[in-house]
């Protein structure tokens, strides 16, 4: 184990950088005391240096979780900070630097000096694109994470990125899906490019960044069963505010599928009370479509317009019920809402337990193809640009998948 740091000299180590970084003290108080209690629970094994199965063994005694299986039993948010906590360890031990895993509270911080302009100047490039607030805040959160990786490794010069940090900022990503480093590397990619046809590098480093090859293959969509979804709608209290928006939220998803996007940006225009129909304009395709306004829909609405919604001058159905009373923003989770839900309808959560709204859209598919609606009217009902989108649900339509099983006695008796 010659050049690593013992246990006790990396937690250290740890403890010291973050105190660099401006973490707040009691932050980092609550490091020490986890910290305290896990290299007691090394000394007691004879365990000096950190690996990983030590830290897994760590967290499955006290939390009943490991450090890759975090999402079994449903842990709390408690649960997933140890495992932060572990993961810090392993990080530092690797990488040499405390790496900021969580993309999303990167935004609030403040981006390095040394590269500020370049950063401000391909913002600005790509909302001239007229690209999605919501794409270019993912894509200018990556570069964000890009930049504090350089940042935190002394490049003070954009010309100075080369092939070596490149590829050691990439090994960072090594335990992610292929998904997720294909979006990392093409935000890297366009950013290298700018960077380059700007005059702000000499050399084009885009072109040192490798090429992953990301195949079509969408995961299953996990699916309510009817009655389940049934259930957890009343349970809903109709009886508050907040429980006549959440009411009026989850329907309209399960009844027409509608994607958060498309839930968050409905305007109290888009309601057609004249000819009881719902018109909006799709946030993610840009097409516009119109639904017909549903019975029960059309109460749960009305009941919240009426009796549940804050006053407000706000042009957005649904809004916040804290001050302000405004809009949900771009990246509000509305799934907490559904999340919230589950857990009070009583069903039990587990890994495989579909969590997204996004759920809600698949079961609405899946029930209408056991209805015998054609691909296509289901293409279009829920807003997909490419009937090869729709096609997923065709692995879930398991009746009619038995009718295509072959008998292997018939196949061999030839």
């Amino acid at each position: 184990m010659g050049g690593l740091l013992t246990l006790e000299e990396l937690i250290d180590t740890v403890l010291q950088k973050m105190s660099e970084m401006d973490y707040a003290k009691q932050t980092i108080l609550n490091y020490q005391r986890f910290y305290r209690r896990f290299l007691n629970f090394a000394n007691e094994r004879n365990e000096v240096y950190f690996t990983e199965n030590l830290g897994s063994s760590f967290l499955l005694e006290n939390y009943g979780c490991t450090h890759d299986t975090i999402h079994e039993n449903s842990p709390t948010k408690k649960i997933c900070v140890q495992v932060r906590y572990i993961r810090v360890l392993g990080d530092y031990q690797i990488h040499g630097i405390i790496l900021r895993r969580k993309l999303g509270p990167t935004a609030a911080s403040v981006c390095p000096k040394q590269f500020q302009t370049a950063f401000n100047g391909y913002l600005e490039e790509c909302q001239s694109r007229n690209l999605s607030e919501q794409g270019n805040y993912s894509r200018m959160n990556r570069i964000r994470h890009f930049i504090f990786y350089l940042n935190e490794h002394g490049i003070d010069d954009c010309n100075r990125i080369d092939a070596t940090i490149l590829a050691e900022y990439i090994r960072t990503f090594i335990n992610y899906s292929s998904k997720s480093m294909t979006s990392t590397m093409v935000a890297i990619r366009c950013f290298l490019q700018y960077l380059y046809l700007n005059e702000l590098t000499s050399q084009n480093m885009a072109d040192s960044l490798p090429k992953i090859k990301n195949y079509y293959a969408p995961a299953m969509p996990k699916t309510w069963k009817t009655e389940e979804v049934t259930k957890v709608l009343s349970c809903i209290d109709r009886g508050n505010p907040t429980g006549k928006r959440d009411y009026a939220i989850l329907l309209m998803v399960a009844r027409y599928g509608l994607r958060c996007s498309d839930i968050k940006n409905l305007k109290l225009e888009n309601l057609q009370w004249h000819d009881s129909t719902i018109q909006i304009i799709q946030h993610k395709t840009g097409n516009p479509v119109s639904f017909p306004l549903l019975r029960d829909v059309g109460w749960a609405l009305i009941d919240y317009l009426k009796t549940g919604r804050p006053r407000t001058k706000s042009e957005y159905v649904f809004v916040r019920h804290v001050a302000p009373f405004e809009a949900f923003t771009p990246n509000s989770a509305l799934s907490r809402i559904l999340v919230k839900y589950i857990r009070e309808a009583g069903i039990p959560v587990t890994r495989e337990t579909p969590l997204g709204m996004h759920s809600l859209r698949h079961t609405l598919a899946s029930t209408l193809l056991e209805e015998n609606i054609p691909l296509p009217v289901i293409s279009e009902i829920l807003g997909h640009s490419n009937l090869k989108s729709t096609e997923i649900y065709l692995h879930i339509d398991y009746a009619r998948l038995r009718e295509c099983a072959l008998n292997p006695e018939e196949v061999f008796d030839r």
